[in-house]
């Protein structure tokens, strides 16, 4: 489980350096298992070329940590403390050189900087952690898969506790309570991101929030939910028609609906993320909605909901087997409508296969 401590371990000695501190959350998970959002408290992984790593945490998590069979040392502090004086003596207990730290300059914060100069004085952050974790975090095992899949399975439960709490003059935050209530009391730990439900006109806002609009017969209703599953994620999006459809809405949806099979059916290793991007954005772009289609088509996921794959215009970057992310086109008409279709994918020598199943054909729920 901890080939990737040894990995970065390896690095830290090619490269000479004293000192790898990680504390980004995201990546302790990845790398110990152990997993927790410390909020404004210090967490964090030491590592050292030779020495074994270190988890510092918030006192009353240390017990969080042993339990998972972290095999290394775990130290704890109190609210009271000096964390950082604690953490910078830990260090000098195992090494005697310790000037020159790798850290993830994408999330350790100036003042959190400033705080290890001030207990390091002669501390030089040499280098950065960040595109090596990420590139670590960028090829799925099978293991990582197979909870995604599972994820994948829950967020279709999910989908389906949305589609039948719809009803007429209930608000978004109505539905989106109903849905979590019963998702989570069969045993779904947590939501990976907060649910977005959105109804009508309100859907043209694609980074809108669930609110207190009120569902009314013949709009659309935009579920886009994730779910948690032994700390790997889902992340799905369905569109569906409460009661009735126009022609107008169908025309619209079914655009969508071709840009997103369309992309999905064609991507392949060895593709770059701007070319798959490129074939949902044709597809849109073609039927004379290209102005309404305002992000990425998709974005990488895993153990985070966000990760570094950018499925995005004119991105380069090679798609290999392993790789998960999200294929997510839509259109947003201010005042008029927004639809959006999204599957998380994770790329196969065949192709892409999806966590969640939920139909994508029009749904028009009574």
């Amino acid at each position: 489980m901890y080939q990737n401590i040894k990995e970065l371990q390896n690095w830290l000695n090619v490269q000479q350096l004293d000192v790898a501190y990680i504390s980004d959350f995201h990546s302790i998970s990845y790398l110990t298992g152990f997993e927790s959002d410390p909020i404004e408290r210090i967490l964090a992984l030491v590592l050292f070329p030779q020495n074994d790593p270190f988890i510092f945490a918030p006192a009353l998590e240390v017990e969080t940590v042993k339990a998972t069979g972290w095999p290394f040392p775990v130290y704890g502090y109190q609210d009271s403390e000096d964390a950082f004086a604690m953490i910078a003596g830990h260090i000098k207990d195992e090494t005697t050189h310790f000037e020159n730290w790798a850290v993830e300059k994408g999330t350790l914060t100036l003042e959190r900087a400033q705080q290890i100069q001030r207990v390091v004085p002669n501390v030089k952050f040499k280098d950065d952690l960040t595109p090596l974790i990420e590139r670590m975090r960028l090829i799925k095992t099978p293991a990582e898969i197979e909870k995604m899949h599972q994820a994948g399975a829950d967020a279709d439960r999910a989908f389906q506790f949305g589609f039948d709490a719809l009803a007429t003059g209930k608000t978004e935050l109505e539905v989106m309570a109903e849905l979590e209530y019963h998702i989570k009391a069969r045993g779904v730990p947590a939501m990976s991101f907060e649910t977005l439900v959105q109804f009508g006109a309100h859907a043209a806002n694609p980074h809108g929030s669930t609110g207190q609009t009120k569902l009314q017969p013949g709009e659309l209703a935009l579920f886009d939910l994730g779910t948690v599953y032994d700390g790997y994620v889902s992340d799905s999006t369905r569109t569906v028609a409460y009661q009735s459809v126009t022609d107008h809405q169908r025309a619209v949806y079914n655009v969508v609906l071709e840009a997103q099979l369309t992309a999905q059916d064609a991507v392949k290793p060895g593709m770059t993320t701007g070319e798959l991007d490129q074939i949902a954005r044709d597809v849109i772009t073609k039927a004379g909605y290209g102005e309404y289609f305002v992000h990425r088509l998709g974005h990488g996921l895993g153990s985070s909901v966000h990760e570094s794959i950018q499925v995005a215009p004119n991105n380069d970057l090679v798609l290999e087997p392993g790789m998960a992310f999200s294929i997510e086109p839509g259109i947003y008409i201010p005042g008029d409508l927004g639809i959006r279709i999204e599957d998380s994918v994770v790329l196969t020598e065949a192709g892409a296969d999806s966590f969640t199943h939920t139909t994508k054909d029009l749904q028009i729920i009574d």
